[in-house]
């Protein structure tokens, strides 16, 4: 091992204990981590692989044979797991055959007996993990990198922070993680299932633009004290948000409530048009609301509502220069000229929004993240997720982020129904101006449109996602919509400058 190595001990009072710590392993490994299991025979190596694997499976009763015969057992899980024993191999040039480091190229491998492997397993990447005898239980060592070992504490601080919330004896299963610092996982104590949230604290990233990062500039969420005060508050208005259970602030762990998986796209991944329609009202329902400039958090202090500024509409659009561009003329950079007419384009647009209603921006409105609460009244059938990064702003952009969905193609006469059910609601209000609301739509969705164009080659080029380039067609039909309002002629123009066809994208 290298420097780097550091060291957990931990004493085990039972086999219950040794399957709770294989669970937990199951939620703190990634694809090409290995995990090295050294042990006498009868020390717990195969009680806790079997925990491991059945986690990572979600599946108590998955069969999980011993490899002492096979050499190599293979489960096509989240992400692939290999299970070797290696006590029968006679000699180290029949790894080769194995192709352990294939295995690890996009998955995990738990080896018992790995000394024979010991020149060949990854150090950086390689948790060895020994298990003892120790009175009437188990002592477990590991060795491992320092980033393993600090995912393995952020584990063991979630099972604390559970055990001081009533839930020692429930059990944890990875769910999902929208970002490299928020995960979260599912629990399960008796009959009841719930979210747990581990957000970690967000670094800022190089700095763009004013000594500020990208993230600062857009104002996106970096601890947990947003979705909190954000949480409260709207919970406290009437709609559905997750309920926090639990939480540590410092931690930033929090328990809530499971809202279900029930969204507003049907099995094909087509639109259920009257959960969309209730999801307009339930936004003409929250932009009748007043919305304060700060909140009160629970634990003291306050949070303050950041603005959606000409510095964070502007750079997000500017994604469509820094990827998009360059992806249609063979990585060529844009050049300053084009950038400074475009952000001259917007500096107009965004003049025109002097005078537009302002209230709470949730952001991302749409599909992933509306969740469909059947029984319950209006607009409660509509739950709320992923707020946490809510601004103040023109009000127009949450509807046009649903109407427009970036993921889902929603059929023109939908689109009207949804604007229909909005504006039913809103025109009770004598202080509503549906012609300035309209402009504000328009200009909102090409903002919201230009940074998606962006981010699509962005995922593509810069995070090896290609699937998301599906959407591209879809949003430049969202834009070409967006840019018939009168009001976005000088962004039309820019397009036809700078030799993009609309029509052909």
């Amino acid at each position: 091992m290298s420097d780097e190595t550091l060291s957990l001990s931990l004493f085990l009072a039972n086999e219950a204990e040794t399957i709770r710590l294989g669970e937990e392993l199951a939620l703190a490994v990634k694809p090409g981590d290995a995990i090295a299991l050294v042990g006498d025979l009868g020390a717990g190596k195969s009680t806790l692989a079997r925990a491991l694997i059945r986690a990572i499976a979600d599946d108590a009763e998955l069969e999980v044979p011993s490899p002492t015969f096979t050499i190599v057992q293979s489960y096509a899980l989240r992400f692939p797991v290999a299970h070797l024993d290696l006590y029968r191999l006679s000699d180290v040039s029949e790894l080769d055959e194995l192709g352990i480091d294939e295995m690890l190229s996009d998955g995990v491998c738990l080896i018992e007996w790995p000394e024979m492997a010991s020149d060949v397993l990854p150090k950086a990447s390689t948790i060895l993990l020994r298990l003892t005898h120790e009175g009437d239980g188990r002592r477990a060592v590991i060795e491992a990198s320092r980033r393993h070992i600090e995912r393995l504490e952020r584990v063991f601080a979630i099972r604390r922070f559970l055990e001081r919330n009533g839930k020692a004896s429930a059990t944890r299963r990875y769910f999902s993680g929208d970002a490299a610092y928020r995960t979260y996982e599912l629990v399960r104590d008796d009959d009841s299932q719930y979210l747990l949230m581990d957000w970690q604290p967000q670094p800022p990233g190089p700095a763009l633009h004013n000594g500020k990062s990208y993230s600062e500039i857009v104002h996106l969420a970096r601890t947990v004290e947003p979705f909190v005060a954000l949480d409260l508050h709207l919970r406290s208005e009437g709609f559905a948000l997750p309920e926090i259970l639990a939480r540590d602030m410092d931690e930033g762990i929090l328990l809530l409530s499971d809202m279900g998986r029930a969204g507003v796209l049907d099995a094909n991944g087509a639109p259920i048009e009257e959960r969309y329609i209730e999801s307009a009202a339930c936004l003409a329902a929250l932009h009748e609301k007043p919305m304060p400039a700060k909140i009160d958090l629970p634990d003291g202090g306050r949070y303050e509502i950041p603005r959606f500024d000409a510095d964070a509409m502007k750079i997000e659009t500017s994604l469509l220069l820094d990827w998009y561009l360059p992806h249609m003329h063979d990585g060529k950079p844009t050049d300053d000229a084009k950038r400074q007419d475009f952000f001259a384009v917007w500096d107009q647009l965004i003049a025109k929004l002097a005078n537009v209603e302002s209230g709470l921006v949730l952001r991302d409105f749409h599909s992933p993240n509306i969740i469909w609460q059947q029984d319950k009244p209006a607009p409660q059938q509509v739950g709320i997720i992923d707020f946490q990064d809510a601004m103040i702003g023109p009000t127009a952009y949450d509807l046009a982020s649903l109407v427009q969905d970036a993921r889902v193609t929603i059929p023109p006469e939908l689109q009207v129904q949804m604007m229909e059910r909005y504006f039913d609601i809103r025109r009770k209000n004598p202080a509503f101006d549906e012609k300035v609301f309209l402009k504000a739509f328009a200009i909102m969705a090409a903002q919201r449109n230009c940074k998606l164009v962006g981010a699509w080659v962005r995922l593509l080029k810069r995070d090896g996602k290609p699937g998301y380039m599906k959407h591209m067609p879809r949003t430049f039909t969202y834009m070409r919509a967006a840019l018939e309002h009168p009001d976005l002629a000088p962004l039309r123009d820019w397009f036809a400058r700078a030799g993009i066809d609309l029509n052909s994208q």
